[in-house]
Parts: structure tokens; C-alpha cells; sequence
């Protein structure tokens, strides 16, 4: 059932949003290449205060705009203090403004001490969760790292749904001997408890995982290249039948039930990120500016402490930059890069950034749709969007 849901925002518009990154998770998970770290013990009371006085700091070099979403992801938020993060949502109430139907999203995991504190949150504001369920499966879980069960994940998802006017959660298919029929009865079976969004994402090996490590010692193989198409298009299929189809990549929604703060992201809108390793792409003074926070969580609670802020690196981006930039994150959406915007980012046309015989190229083998409003991958071109990028690109 789809439950209610924030507004969508207008097509092309991309919002600004605010990203808290809490780094903490009780465990790591094998294909996991996130800044994420194990702990034994965390004081929350230092984490919210260096927490506020970043959002302090970039408060005072944007000025003047509306916040339409805050997103706690990590390592695993829901570790955290509710009352942290109630004290960051009022933080960033106090130094902008927040839109009256702001989206404010935590990420969870499905585990039973995790999901007792989901009331918790959402009396601390927020009012969407996004659930790491990854598996409907016991065994795919235990390969995959997480000690939660299918049932218990479900249990959470059930929670959350109770509590929460929206809901989210995600899964990983591709994973080693996994059939098309396995998957699709797990896929249609975790539409029984969807709200109006899920994540679907294709299992990959990053270097630096134990998965990594393990891959490439031969311990297991990922399905072959035939079947990972065929579970792709499956994916496609049932949630686009279901009505969720994919409006990017790995992501599925009901209409208006969108993520807006990834949305935020894909349409090259401003967002401020806080906490160790958070990017940020903030306008300041007319110039696009990238940042980036200390990764290591000690190094940067303790420049917080010392200077008021974590910021690692801070990098103006040129025109053309912004234009690739923009094309890179653009095209995972279903909707396109946007002309108008793409101009006003990089001075020229998305045709002028392009070699026209590669742009050609792309249209002629039905991977792309080029108007006057956008360019577009079609779902053909979005299953090879990698490929297709380094192409446009190089």
C-alpha cells in the first residue's frame, strides 16, 4: 500500500539539502566501501556539538536559503542518540530556514534494538526512514554481513510503516549463485511490505572490501554477464508493473514518492555535507565550491573542537567541470540532464560539452533521447550507463 508522502519537487528543481554523516556502525559489512568505522564506545555529547557548530559554520556561508531536506546517513545513524538528532534538526531550523514539508531522513538498520528507538526519531522530526534490509533471505544475509533476519527486517520495515508517514528500504541482488526466480519471488515478496520507495541495488566489488579480498581469491563468483542483465531486467519489470518505476538507476518510486534529497544530489543542487568524509557542492559568491570534510572520525572531531569546523579540502569548480559533473549525476535520472540548468552551470550548451559524432552515436543506437528540455538515457542506455558515460566523457 502507498502511504502518504511529501510533495514532489517541480521537475528540475533541485532543492538544498543538508547531510549529516554518522560514521559509527556496530559492524562492517563485507562489500561495504563507505567511511564507516567500529567503535567501542562513542560520546554522543562531543558527536552533537561538533555536529552544531559545522552546521554553524556553513550556515554562515550560505545565508538566506531554505533547507527541503536533511539526510542522516553513515555508518549507521540509527545508532545515534534520538536526541542528537533532534538537536541537529533544530540546529539547522535555528541557522535557515526549513521548509514546512522538508523531507528528514534516517538511515536504519532492521535490527531489534535499532527499531525499538524508531518512535524515538521520529519525535526527535524525523519523517522518513530508510531501512537496510538488503536480503530477504537468511542465507544471502549471513553472506552479506548483517545479523539481522529476513523475518526481523520485516518486523522493522513493519515498524517503520506504523510510525512513519514514509518509508524506505533497501536490497542487493546479484549475489553469488542467485537465480532470476529466486529473485523475483524475494522482489515481489518485499512489495508486500514497500511504502512508496525502494532502493534496489546491483551487488558490486569494491576494492579495499573484504569482498574484494575474498573475490579475488576465487572464494565465489558473481552471476555471469547474461544473468546479471536478466536480473536486472526483472527488477525493471515487476517494480515498473507494481508502480515504481525506476526514476534512477537503483532507485524505485511511486509517483511523488521520490527521495527529494537525492534528487537534490542527481539535479546538481547545493547541499552541505558535515561530519568525517561528508562532500559538499555549495554555491558561494557565484562559484560552484566542492568540499570535503577529514575523513578519519578522530582527526575531524578534534578540528571541529579545535577550529570550529572538519573541512578538509574546499575546491572551486570550473564551468566545464561542473558540466561533467552534471552530466555524470544527471543521467542516472529517468528525467535527464535539464538544458536550461545545464547551461546556467557550465555557460554553454550540454551539445557544446559533447562531441556531436559521440552524442550521435548514443541517439542512433537508442540509448539516448536529446530535446530541447533535456538529454536523456533511455532504460536501454541507463543498464549501460557506465560505459556510456566514459564514452560521452573521454
Amino acid at each position: 500500500m502507498i502511504r502518504g508522502r511529501t510533495p514532489e519537487p517541480s521537475p528540475g528543481e533541485p532543492g538544498f539539502a543538508i547531510y549529516i554523516h554518522w560514521p559509527f556502525c556496530r559492524s562492517k559489512c563485507p562489500y561495504c566501501d563507505f567511511n564507516s568505522h567500529v567503535r567501542d564506545t562513542v560520546d554522543g555529547e562531543r558527536w552533537v556539538r561538533a555536529i552544531e557548530s559545522e552546521l554553524d559554520h556553513y550556515a554562515g556561508r550560505t545565508p538566506g536559503r531554505t533547507v527541503t531536506s536533511i539526510f542522516f546517513g553513515g555508518g549507521t545513524p540509527s545508532l545515534m542518540p534520538p536526541d542528537a538528532a533532534g538537536r541537529a534538526i533544530a540546529r539547522v531550523a535555528a541557522n535557515w530556514t526549513l521548509a514546512t514539508d522538508a523531507e528528514i531522513t534516517l538511515e536504519a538498520n532492521p535490527g531489534a534494538s535499532e527499531a525499538d528507538l524508531f518512535r524515538a526519531f521520529r519525535d526527535a522530526g524525523v519523517n522518513r526512514l530508510s531501512i537496510g534490509v538488503q536480503a530477504l533471505d537468511d542465507d544471502a544475509l549471513a553472506f552479506l554481513g548483517r545479523t539481522h533476519s529476513a523475518d526481523e527486517a520485516l518486523a522493522a520495515v513493519g515498524r517503520a510503516a506504523a510510525l512513519f508517514p514514509r518509508h524506505s528500504f533497501d536490497l542487493i541482488y546479484n549475489r553469488p549463485g542467485q537465480t532470476v526466480a529466486a529473485w523475483e519471488a524475494e522482489l515481489t515478496r518485499a512489495l508486500d511490505h514497500a511504502g512508496d520507495h525502494l532502493s534496489v541495488y546491483q551487488l558490486t566489488i569494491e576494492p579495499g572490501t573484504a569482498f574484494y579480498d575474498a573475490h579475488r581469491r576465487g572464494a565465489w563468483t558473481l552471476p555471469d554477464e547474461a544473468t546479471q542483465a536478466e536480473l536486472y531486467e526483472t527488477t525493471q519489470a515487476i517494480l515498473a508493473e507494481a508502480g515504481m518505476p525506476a526514476y534512477e538507476v537503483s532507485n524505485h518510486a511511486a509517483p511523488g514518492g521520490e527521495s527529494r534529497h537525492n534528487l537534490t544530489y542527481w539535479r546538481y543542487g547545493d547541499y552541505v555535507g558535515v561530519g568525517p568524509g561528508a562532500h559538499g557542492r555549495l554555491t558561494v559568491d557565484g562559484a560552484k565550491l566542492a568540499t570535503r570534510q577529514r575523513r578519519s572520525p578522530e582527526a575531524w572531531l578534534e578540528d571541529v573542537e579545535r577550529t570550529g569546523v572538519g573541512t578538509d579540502t574546499q575546491d572551486p569548480v570550473p564551468p566545464a567541470d561542473r558540466g561533467a559533473e552534471m552530466l555524470m549525476v544527471g543521467l542516472r535520472l529517468a528525467e535527464g540532464v535539464d538544458r536550461e540548468r545545464f547551461a546556467a552551470e557550465a555557460g554553454v550548451d550540454l551539445t557544446d560539452v559533447v562531441a556531436a559524432d559521440r552524442l550521435s552515436a548514443i541517439l542512433d543506437e537508442g540509448y539516448a533521447r536529446l530535446d530541447g528540455r533535456a538529454l536523456r538515457l533511455t532504460p536501454e542506455g541507463r543498464q549501460r550507463m557506465d560505459a556510456i558515460l566514459t564514452f560521452l566523457l573521454s
